[in-house]
C-alpha cells in the first residue's frame, strides 16, 4: 500500500507537465480563449499530439507495471496513476489559467483514435471510479483475496466502459468539422458508469468459494 504514495506524487507531477503543455498550446492556437466550437490546429501539430498521448499512456502504464507485483496489482496501479494524473491535470490547469471555470465546461479529452470530447466532470468521475477500484483491488490482494471475476462481470465492466467511450467519441466528426456538438449524453454516461460499478461490486460481494457474500 505504501507504493501509492510515490505513485501519487509521480502522477500529480506528470499532471502538471501535461497541464503546462496544454497552457502553451492554448496560448499559441487559442489566444482569445479556448471554447467550442474548436478550431482545428495544423495537421503537423496533431501528429505530435498523437505521439504525446501515446507516450503518456506508456509512461503511466510503465509506472503501474513497476509498482505492481502481479498482473492485477500492475493494472490497479496503472488505474490509480491514470486517475490521479487526470484529476491533477485539471487542478493544475485551473491554478495556472483559471480553466475550467466550471466542472461542466466542455473539453477535448483525447485524440486516439478519434477526437474525444465531454464536460470536465465526466472524466473526473471516471478517474475517481478508477482510483477507488485500484485501492480495493490492491487491498484485497494484500489480504489474500485477489480478484477472480466471472465472465459476466468482465463483460459488465467492459460494456460500461464502452458505453462511456461512446459518449466521448459519438460526435467526433462534428468536433473535427469545427462545429458545435450537441448536449453531452449524460443519461448514456450514467448507464455505463452504473453498469461498470454494478459488475465490479458483484465481484466484490462474492466469497472466495464463489458464493454471494450475502448468502
Amino acid at each position: 500500500m505504501k507504493k501509492f504514495i510515490p505513485l501519487t506524487i509521480f502522477a500529480a507531477a506528470f499532471g502538471l507537465v501535461e497541464a503546462a503543455v496544454v497552457v502553451y498550446t492554448r496560448w499559441l492556437y487559442y489566444p482569445n480563449g479556448f471554447a467550442f466550437p474548436v478550431s482545428v490546429p495544423p495537421i503537423e501539430f496533431l501528429k505530435v499530439e498523437l505521439w504525446r498521448e501515446l507516450a503518456t499512456l506508456g509512461m503511466l502504464g510503465a509506472a503501474g507495471a513497476l509498482a505492481g507485483r502481479n498482473g492485477w496489482q500492475k493494472f490497479a496501479f496503472f488505474m490509480w496513476a491514470f486517475g490521479v494524473w487526470d484529476i491533477f491535470y485539471y487542478l493544475w490547469l485551473n491554478l495556472f489559467i483559471g480553466w475550467p471555470a466550471s466542472l461542466f465546461d466542455p473539453d477535448i479529452l483525447f485524440l486516439i483514435p478519434v477526437t474525444w470530447w465531454g464536460p470536465v466532470l465526466s472524466p473526473c468521475i471516471v478517474s475517481i471510479s478508477m482510483c477507488a477500484a485500484a485501492l480495493i483491488i490492491v487491498r484485497r490482494g494484500e489480504a489474500g483475496h485477489a480478484p477472480a471475476p466471472k465472465p459476466l462481470e468482465i463483460i459488465g465492466v467492459a460494456a460500461g466502459a464502452i458505453i462511456i467511450l461512446y459518449t466521448y467519441i459519438a460526435d467526433a466528426a462534428i468536433i473535427t468539422a469545427a462545429q458545435m456538438p450537441p448536449p453531452y449524453r449524460w443519461g448514456v454516461f450514467w448507464i455505463g458508469e452504473i453498469l461498470g460499478i454494478a459488475a465490479f461490486a458483484t465481484m466484490l460481494l462474492r466469497k472466495p468459494d464463489g458464493r454471494n457474500a450475502a448468502g
